[in-house]
């Protein structure tokens, strides 16, 4: 059974900067994997992807500011999120690429004007 477990969030002001961490156990992680986020009121989005291989993917209201990275050997995916805006608070989620295991408790990143 796969669980995802996501942490590093926080109340940051803007322009500052936070790094998740998503860790994986009972799987292991040799697919592409993404971190997506959900607003209140406003449904979960992909945020960003990383095959593994390495290449990236970006939506392009985080492009130039977020840089996803993966350890496969800790089975853990990165999101190091800088020049953080207001507009980024959400709770931040991990989860294979389209989806398809159960979600984490995700963690909630709160960006202060």
């Amino acid at each position: 059974q796969v669980q995802l477990v996501e942490s590093g969030g926080g109340l940051v002001q803007a322009g500052g900067s936070l790094r998740l961490s998503c860790t994986a156990s009972g799987v292991t992680l040799s697919l592409t994997m993404g971190w997506y986020r959900q607003a209140p009121g406003k449904q979960r989005e992909l945020v960003a992807t990383i095959s593994t291989g390495g290449n990236t993917n970006y939506a392009d209201s985080v492009k130039g500011r977020f840089t996803i990275s993966r350890d496969n050997a800790k089975s853990t995916v990165y999101l190091q999120m800088n020049s953080l805006k207001p507009e980024d608070t959400a709770v931040y989620y991990c989860n294979r690429f389209g989806g398809g295991w159960a979600w984490g408790q995700g963690t909630q990143v709160t960006v202060s004007s």
